[in-house]
């Protein structure tokens, strides 16, 4: 699944992909989102991505280097 891109995605659109995205599964040893968002919301790490002020990959690498 490819992120909406910025410049041609609405606000709803954005969080929509992101709430999709990391939706749980309940299968825990399959996904890994929860591991991958530190029990953090999706919502909440992305928010600058949803809001249209960063890319989804760039916020992507600062969760996996752990600098988010």
């Amino acid at each position: 699944m490819t992120p909406p891109d910025i410049k041609n995605s609405t606000r709803e659109e954005r969080e929509l992909f992101v709430v999709e995205a990391f939706r749980c599964i309940s299968d825990c040893d399959n996904c890994g989102a929860c591991q991958f968002l530190k029990g953090r919301a999706a919502e909440e790490l992305y928010a600058d991505y949803i809001e249209g002020r960063r890319d989804f990959r760039e916020i992507t690498i600062e969760i996996r280097n752990g600098n988010y």
